[in-house]
This record gives structure tokens, C-alpha cells and sequence, in this order.
């Protein structure tokens, strides 16, 4: 059952808007209340994801994942992505999920479609029927808590607004749903390997099966708790740049318990393709300043999920960490 919040994970609300920045600046994850997200969207969502990894293994295959299509079925135990072959471990088990991969609808016509591969219409699985309206609800709820989010921070931080607001035009905003399905006690597979995300912020409606794990300033792992009713937020890589350091994108896993059964839909709130993050605001010290531009690096996640892919560098991938 979901507990209340692990200590390492501070907990804020949303309508004064309070507080926000610093509840982030300290293990990088929050659970935010009052989020303004309607429970009969997330409760929609949630019912979504058992009907549609219900679907039959000849289904899913009909419509999974391609390397020119990166929307559809992710097939269970495909990715093995960032494993480091000059370490040993190549033959790392892959994790412990499969899912269903959907981005920002991109109207058609539109003229960014031309611009960036990752641009385009999802692809709508036949079954359930009731996904499209579900997930078309879902993410202009999740887009609206983003940008009340980036109004706290733009705010709280002395970040330029008209700045964040047009990265976020046309965004390369996506999400994974997943399913954990239940394992064996002998199975050594992780449920998802450690990892940071390359977003401005990801936010997440916490499986009651738990799981989640945030590794801390002092390199503890912590079960990412979160009180009832509460959506958990946590920073990516973009929002780690563009506020010079003072937010960190942290590590996390997920660790699925023997015989437990997960499902989850992380909004990953991403910019659009020609933006190249780069600080807003003075860099602390001993920031390691770096910029991200948002094309390249988010078609670099997607190719270096395939398992024959090798990451060209450090910074353009779904960072796999110590």
C-alpha cells in the first residue's frame, strides 16, 4: 500500500505555490498535493494501463515499437539499454518491463514534423477502444500541472517565463506507459535499472505497489513515498541546466518486490526539438556546466534503447549511473 512519505521526500502544495524550488533542491523528487490533476483522469489512466497490457502477445506484436516508429508496444524484456560493455556488464539482464510508447499528438500538416523524426501521430492500439480520449484527457491535465509548476519556478528561481513558454512549444513531451508483471524469486532482473531523466520534469501517479527508489545526497536508496492523493515530480537533466545546478536530477530505479504486480505512466515533460538548454541563471559553484541540445540527445535516448545500439557519449542517453 502507499505509505506516507519517505523523510528524504518533502512534501509541498501546490496552491500557494510555496516552496517549491527548495523542496526540489534537496533530493531532487517532491510529492506535490493540490496539483490540480482530476482524480477521475488519473483513475482513468490507471484502469487504462491493466486493459491495454491485457491485449493478447500476437496484438502487441502487430503493433510494436519500430527503429523508424518509436510509438507502440515496447515487448517485455526487449531493452537493454546503456549497458557498458567495457565494465562486463553486456550480458546485464534486461529489465523487467514491457510497455507502450505515445508522444506530443503532433497536429497533422504541422511543420515541425519535417524538422525532427519523433514528431508525428501516435499509433492507437484497437484495443481499448476508450485510449485515445483517456490519454487525450490525461495529458492536457499533465501539461497543465507542468506549467503551473514552471509559474512556481520561473518565480521561485528568477527564471525568464516567455523563455520556459516557448521551450515548451511543440515539445518532445512523451510518456512510457509500463507494466511490471509479476517475477520470480530466482529472477535477478531489475524492474527498471538506475537511471536520470533527460527532461525538464517527469511527474508520476505512484503505483500503490511501491517500488519507486531515489538514491540520496549521501547515496542511500529510499522507497520515493508519497501521501495519498499526491502526484510525485521529480527533476530531469533540462531543469538541472537551466537552473545552473541549484536543482539536481537524481538517480532512481525501480525495485519490483517477488510476485508483485506494477503498472505505471511517467509524464516525461520535454522541450522542443531546437532547443539547446543551457543555464538561465548563474551556475553554482562547482556546477558542471554543460548544455543539452534537445534534438540530438532525445533521438540518441530512443536509438540507444535498441540493444545493438552503443551510446556515442555520457550525456545522450537515458543515463544509466553507478
Amino acid at each position: 500500500m502507499r505509505g506516507a512519505s519517505a523523510p528524504d521526500v518533502p512534501v509541498v502544495d501546490l496552491v500557494d505555490g510555496s516552496g517549491v524550488a527548495d523542496a526540489l533542491s534537496t533530493v531532487g523528487f517532491v510529492a506535490v498535493r493540490e496539483h490540480g490533476v482530476p482524480e477521475a483522469c488519473l483513475l482513468a489512466m490507471r484502469e487504462l494501463l491493466v486493459d491495454l497490457f491485457a491485449a493478447d502477445e500476437a496484438t502487441k506484436a502487430q503493433q510494436a515499437i519500430t527503429r523508424e516508429n518509436y510509438r507502440g508496444f515496447i515487448p517485455l524484456r526487449f531493452f537493454t539499454p546503456n549497458r557498458d560493455s567495457d565494465a562486463g556488464d553486456d550480458t546485464a539482464p534486461a529489465d523487467a518491463f514491457e510497455g507502450y510508447k505515445l508522444h506530443w499528438e503532433c497536429p497533422p500538416g504541422h511543420p515541425v514534423s519535417d524538422e525532427c523524426d519523433l514528431y508525428g501521430p501516435n499509433r492507437w492500439p484497437d484495443h481499448p477502444a476508450r485510449m485515445p480520449k483517456v490519454v487525450a484527457s490525461w495529458w492536457a491535465a499533465m501539461e497543465g500541472l507542468v506549467d503551473r509548476l514552471l509559474d512556481v519556478l520561473a518565480d521561485e528561481m528568477r527564471l525568464d517565463r516567455s523563455v520556459l513558454a516557448e521551450a515548451m512549444e511543440t515539445p518532445l513531451t512523451n510518456t512510457t506507459l509500463l507494466h511490471y508483471p509479476p517475477r520470480r524469486p530466482d529472477d535477478l532482473a531489475p524492474g527498471f535499472h538506475p537511471h536520470k531523466d533527460i527532461t525538464v520534469v517527469t511527474v508520476l501517479d505512484p503505483n500503490p505497489v511501491g517500488g519507486l527508489e531515489v538514491r540520496t545526497r549521501d547515496g542511500r536508496w529510499v522507497e520515493a513515498g508519497c501521501p495519498e492523493g499526491a502526484l510525485l515530480v521529480n527533476v530531469g537533466d533540462v531543469l538541472e541546466v537551466w537552473s545552473g545546478g541549484r536543482l539536481i536530477s537524481t538517480p532512481h530505479r525501480v525495485a519490483i518486490s517477488d510476485g508483485a504486480e506494477r503498472y505505471s505512466a511517467p509524464f516525461f515533460a520535454v522541450p522542443n526539438h531546437r532547443v539547446v538548454a543551457e543555464p538561465m541563471i548563474e551556475p553554482v559553484d562547482g556546477f558542471d556546466t554543460r548544455s543539452i541540445p534537445m534534438g540530438y540527445v532525445q533521438s540518441e535516448v530512443w536509438r540507444t534503447n535498441w540493444p545493438d545500439e552503443e551510446a556515442a557519449d555520457t550525456h545522450s542517453h537515458l543515463g544509466g549511473v553507478d
